[in-house]
């Protein structure tokens, strides 16, 4: 099955054709189709079940000696190779508990993943009745998630801001040193609109950071509604300036040589860390029609 790119597919709608095509090309050939074409159900029962079991689809339950196991997969586990100790959110019943689990507990396998920013390491962990360890009370998963995710949103978005920060200073600087035509790039109108553009929107995501940040101190209620602010603006801020930076260099830029593609490596995994802008687009949404005022000043 053929899945074509679109002209003027955003880059996360050309990513997700592209997975899409990848798998299904390895599943649905031609002669697959047609041999499922003359069964009674007309279909692939058990790849249906692969898809709906893809992704962090890690379930709870008791062992025989009534000790809690895990099984599933979690995956884009960062340090998940490496790490003593690993928290997993998990299906127990009908709510989300959280386990303990460490580096030599039985069951687990650890798969480290070939991704776009290998700053970050991140893996797959798939746990096969792996004894695990509650932490807190069961079924109170979702609650403690939320709380730490919304400060890890925030901490990512500290890191994005100095980023892009650093990003925003690498151009300047080169800017004023390359010269072309018998004078520096800084001085040509378009590189000058390029510089102040990656101003604007670092400015904007670092207000939005402040904000979130002293909510988060404070244990505001509306934190929820800020990190999301601030994660979707840092995300969008940093990918912006490190991409540019990338253009103001010119071809300098592209080389493995030069910091500028790993920057931009950073900012695009930090994008889809911990919830894509259009996630937290969504997410504040939800939020500003639960309780709009307490959504009100997140952004101010």
């Amino acid at each position: 099955m053929q899945i074509p790119v679109q002209p003027g597919d955003s880059t996360d709608g050309a990513q997700l054709r592209a997975i899409a095509r990848s798998f299904l090309t390895r599943t649905s050939p031609q002669a697959e189709v047609r041999r499922l074409m003359a069964t009674e159900a007309g279909y692939d029962g058990a790849l249906w079940r692969r898809m709906a079991a893809e992704g962090g689809n890690v379930t709870a339950s008791r062992g025989a000696g009534n000790e809690w196991v895990l099984r599933g997969d979690a995956g884009f586990v960062l340090d998940g190779h490496l790490a003593a100790l690993v928290l997993v959110p998990a299906l127990a019943g009908r709510d989300v508990s959280l386990f303990a689990v460490g580096a030599d507990a039985g069951g687990v396998r650890r798969t480290a993943l070939d991704t776009m920013d290998q700053t970050r390491k991140q893996a797959r962990l798939s746990f096969d009745g792996t004894p695990a360890r509650l932490v807190g009370a069961a079924g109170d998963g979702s609650r403690v998630l939320s709380r730490v995710l919304d400060r890890a949103a925030v901490a990512l978005a500290a890191e994005q801001v100095g980023g892009a920060s650093r990003c925003l200073e690498m151009a300047v600087e080169y800017a004023k040193t390359r010269v072309q035509f018998g004078r520096p790039i800084g001085s040509f109108q378009a590189v000058k609109h390029k510089c102040a553009d990656m101003l604007v929107a670092l400015e904007l995501a670092r207000s939005s950071l402040f904000q979130a940040v002293r909510q988060a101190a404070a244990d505001d209620p509306g934190l929820p509604a800020s990190a999301s602010i601030a994660k979707t603006l840092c995300s969008e801020a940093y990918l912006h300036v490190a991409a540019e930076n990338i253009h103001v260099h010119g071809g300098t830029g592209f080389t493995w040589e030069h910091p500028a593609h790993l920057y931009f490596r950073r900012a695009k995994s930090s994008e889809v860390l911990l919830g894509t802008p259009a996630y937290h687009r969504r997410r504040f949404a939800r939020l500003w029609q639960l309780a709009p005022s307490r959504t009100r000043g997140a952004g101010g």
